[in-house]
């Protein structure tokens, strides 16, 4: 059987990687380089990750599997200890903020005992009808008016009263009663997923795309424009130069209807509805710190967050990418970051196009009728922009170990 895999992002390699031993494999992608919004830069000699900060970990032990046995071998990563921090009102105090309100004592008595009053006083109400809604009742008043609300709105660049709560779920770390009360006397524990990660020995992200795409069957510079199913022999034609027995995407969902000949105009509607945000970068020299993170909810800066990349290295390496959601000239992310004196020049900017869903009133249904209609015509789909959902790495594998299994049984 012969398989065309549309884009060679770390989805669509990874399911190339997993298939191409049982059935012939091509993955076709538009540009002249593979790994998608993963892909680095190499500037100065480090890796600028100009769409984000990727690194790997995983608590899936299939997905650790397949990366240390079958793609990079565990020796070639190093072990990063994460260490993230938030500037809250003009001080840096650690990740995650419910976790350090005795750190907001210092600065602020009042803030800090509102907070702890509020957060005492929640109650589990399953009821909460928009991400605002679900802020409160996770963390009370004060906290998601001082800081989930202001950071989420920075972030997403819309309202949270506008968006839903569902892409929220395992993002961050929820402190019960008990570990809230705890952590205002013990050190602070940051136990999101990700503590600990691993990046690559030679500190070159590419390195694992690389290993990643070695041996596949990739055509690179090839956009796709027509998607079509031929009626006679159910094969599919890719602007009629390309035939395959099945089709796996990993494009956006908002394009890909536009792509496929005689798409119901209500699908392309709907797709219409599909809503995303570019992301800005700017990589810099920076003055040395022992963080990996940095979150800015302050509304008086551009950026929401600092990735400190030169801490993924080993070596560490004074090196930081500043990050604003939407798409910010040269002059604006140099202006912003010449206020900040831990940011010496800059080096390097990027605009992306597709960075992160945005999970809106329409998120849900729009979402689901595209992903409807591609498996009612037989295009399977795959990915963060393949499946409209906020995928890190790790996850973007493990459903593409799902799919791999899933196509073994019925083909």
């Amino acid at each position: 059987m012969r398989i065309g895999v549309l884009g060679a992002g770390i989805s669509g390699l990874s399911i190339a990687k997993l298939l191409s031993p049982y059935y012939d494999v091509e993955v076709l992608e538009k540009n002249s380089f593979v790994g998608g919004i993963a892909r680095t830069k190499n500037i100065e000699g480090i890796a600028y990750h100009p769409v984000g900060g990727h690194c790997f970990n995983s608590k899936h032990q299939e997905v650790l599997d397949f990366v240390f046995n079958q793609v990079l071998p565990k020796e070639n990563w190093h072990s990063v200890k994460r260490k993230a921090v938030i500037r809250f009102k003009n001080q840096i105090i650690p990740y995650p903020i419910e976790y350090a309100v005795k750190e907001v004592f210092k600065f602020d008595k009042v803030l800090a005992i509102n907070i702890v009053k509020d957060f005492l006083a929640t109650t589990e109400n399953p009821y909460a009808k928009n991400l605002e809604e679900w802020f409160k009742e996770k963390f009370g008043n004060t906290l998601s008016e001082h800081y989930f609300i202001p950071y989420n709105r920075k972030i997403w660049g819309i309202h949270p009263k506008e968006m839903s709560f569902e892409w929220v779920k395992d993002k961050l770390p929820i402190p019960n009663k008990d570990s809230f009360t705890r952590n205002l006397f013990e050190e602070q524990s940051d136990t999101m997923a990700h503590y600990t990660f691993f990046y690559p020995k030679d500190n070159y992200q590419n390195s694992f795309i690389k290993a990643l795409a070695k041996d596949l069957n990739i055509t690179l510079n090839y956009s796709v424009n027509t998607i079509n199913k031929q009626e006679q022999s159910s094969k599919w034609t890719i602007n009629n130069d390309r035939e395959y027995d099945l089709i796996i995407n990993t494009l956006p969902l908002n394009i890909v209807p536009t792509l496929v000949n005689h798409c119901p105009e209500s699908i392309l509607s709907v797709a219409k509805k599909l809503k995303y945000n570019k992301v800005t970068t700017m990589f810099w020299e920076s003055v040395p710190n022992h963080n990996t993170w940095t979150y800015i909810p302050d509304e008086d800066s551009i950026f929401h967050r600092y990735i400190h990349i030169g801490n993924f290295n080993n070596p560490n390496k004074n090196y930081t990418i500043t990050e604003a959601i939407g798409e910010k000239t040269f002059e604006e992310m140099e202006a912003c970051g010449k206020k900040d004196s831990s940011l010496i020049k800059p080096l390097d900017y990027n605009v992306s196009d597709h960075a992160y869903v945005v999970f809106d009133e329409n998120y849900e249904s729009s979402k689901l009728a595209v992903k409807n209609y591609l498996e009612e015509i037989g295009i399977l789909t795959l990915g963060r922009f393949g499946e409209w959902e906020y995928y890190n790495m790790d996850i973007c594998i493990k459903k593409s170990l799902e799919m791999c299994e899933l196509i073994k049984e019925k083909y």
